[in-house]
């Protein structure tokens, strides 16, 4: 295969520390995105994939993440500060522009990286999460108008130190608990209480599977993630969540706005992510006019990890399709 050499890792200067850059493949660079809660790692089979179709690869660790640096301050966390270190990371590699993949959190940092910085992002692909403008009300509004006698797993996550508390004890535990409540093969039965909703007094992991384990999701690879949380703690992660407020102020100036680049939705039919977001990916011919595909898999929250194979070539075929 050409372009299979190892992968390789490394740390380059960002607006607030490092970020840590893991590399594999040669050719036109493809900067991939995780999200919440996983790395870099999520990637690890997009990369050579990739690599082998002749693109160079690029996972990052995201500011907060992994080997990535986590400042301190909670609004550290801000998109735009997401944003400006997926140019640094461009400009570090050598490169003036690049395709850009996000999986969850990551595709709502590629589409707000495509939004601003059109100039340096000359493509998006967007995983799990579907491109909504900025504007409309206040996400923290939204959010505690959400689940009823319930609570909305993002207004669970905004009081510093509260999900840490639940999730730090035992890292392992509750990854393995959210991978397998949004995995197709395994999450809750139709009917049982959903996972993204918090009992009053409760915790998240309340609603957890806790007697299997998805298909992907061998026991090296769980000690992998939960290696990095146990060394790094979660507040950087959840900081992100604590942003959305100021997002939306930062991105005013931009509601509405379409992102006019060449453009690829993948969602899971399963995923409440994409069925509840369903009206967004129905306004892609307005929000979306770049649109090359969209395509709906059998599959979870997971994507790139549940159905592989499938994201490998919807990405690599799109790939081939952008102008050079």
């Amino acid at each position: 295969m050409p372009h299979a050499e190892e992968r390789t890792h490394r740390l380059v200067p960002g607006p607030a520390g490092r970020i840590h850059v893991v590399e594999q493949g040669r050719g036109p660079l493809v900067l991939l995105l995780h999200g919440f809660p996983e790395s870099w790692y999520s990637w690890r089979r997009a990369l050579p994939a990739l690599a082998a179709a002749g693109h160079r690869a690029v996972a990052i660790d995201v500011r907060g993440y992994g080997r990535s640096s986590k400042p301190a301050d909670v609004s550290a966390y801000r998109m735009l500060d997401l944003v400006e270190d997926n140019v640094a990371v461009v400009r570090a590699l050598g490169e003036e522009s690049a395709v850009v993949v996000g999986h969850d959190w990551g595709a709502q940092i590629a589409a707000h990286s495509a939004l601003l910085k059109p100039d340096v992002f000359r493509a998006v692909a967007m995983l799990s999460v579907p491109y909504t403008p900025p504007g409309g009300p206040k996400p923290s509004d939204v959010f505690a108008r959400m689940g009823g006698d319930d609570e909305f797993y993002v207004a669970y996550f905004q009081e510093p130190g509260r999900a840490e508390a639940e999730i730090e004890p035992d890292v392992r535990g509750w990854l393995a608990g959210i991978y397998a409540a949004l995995s197709a093969d395994t999450m809750p039965e139709s009917g049982a209480p959903d996972p993204h909703f918090v009992a009053r007094g409760g915790t998240m992991r309340d609603r957890f599977p806790s007697d299997r384990r998805p298909a992907w999701l061998t026991d090296d690879e769980l000690d992998f993630y939960a290696g990095e949380f146990e060394r790094t703690g979660m507040a950087g992660p959840l900081n992100r969540y604590r942003n959305m407020d100021r997002d939306w102020s930062d991105f005013a100036a931009f509601a509405g706005a379409p992102i006019t680049q060449p453009s690829l939705f993948i969602g899971g039919a399963r995923d409440a992510s994409t069925t509840w977001l369903a009206d967004a990916i129905a306004a892609y011919p307005t929000t979306l006019p770049g649109l090359v595909a969209s395509r709906i898999l059998d599959a979870g929250h997971w994507l790139q990890q549940e159905r592989p194979d499938d994201v490998h070539r919807l990405l690599t075929d799109w790939l081939a399709s952008l102008p050079g």
